[in-house]
């Protein structure tokens, strides 16, 4: 794997449980995200941002909230990549958690080969792009897709996920 590939803002180590995972919100305005996922960001010791923000408002309000990590989505302006890498690499309770979009966009069939080579020694891969939630096991490594907290096409429903991280790295997807 080329190393330029995981190129990431430097890596924070987090003494964590509870991490809220959101993507593909396609709004600027806060005020447009579901209240119920509002309240859950309140009491995350991290909350992710799977990319497709859509708005450079959206990545301020949500740092206003808490701890924010995120990347840009195939959507996201140039105001948004100034502000989010493309690739991410989060390290929760002795776990190392790559966060990417796919930035390039593309069809969804082919998106875990895709998102798999930019990533080395990882035990969670959390993206977003295609929409549908994703929350399975393979080879090892937790494949998480929170769907989209806004219920944007071609999303089925809004949905937003939860990890927990102690002893084992564990998904949720939670239906708005």
């Amino acid at each position: 794997m080329d190393p330029a590939l995981e190129t990431c803002r430097s890596r924070t180590v987090y003494d964590l449980t509870n991490i809220v995972v959101i993507s593909d919100t396609h709004t600027d305005s806060i005020d447009a995200l579901p209240s119920e996922l509002l309240e859950e960001l309140l009491h995350a010791d991290l909350f992710i941002h799977a990319g497709d923000f859509t708005g450079k408002q959206l990545v301020d309000d949500l740092r206003k909230l808490g701890k924010l990590r995120g990347v840009y989505g195939n959507i996201d302006g140039p105001e948004v990549r100034r502000e989010l890498p493309e690739i991410d690499t989060i390290e929760a309770g002795g776990f190392r958690i790559g966060v990417n979009h796919p930035a390039e966009g593309g069809s969804p069939t082919n998106i875990e080969q895709r998102i798999r080579r930019k990533f080395q020694n990882v035990q969670a891969i959390v993206h977003g792009h295609s929409h549908r939630t994703k929350n399975e096991v393979k080879d090892g490594v937790l494949w998480f897709n929170p769907g989209s907290a806004t219920g944007k096409f071609p999303a089925v429903k809004k949905s937003y996920g939860r990890l927990t991280v102690d002893d084992e790295i564990r998904g949720e997807i939670i239906d708005i």
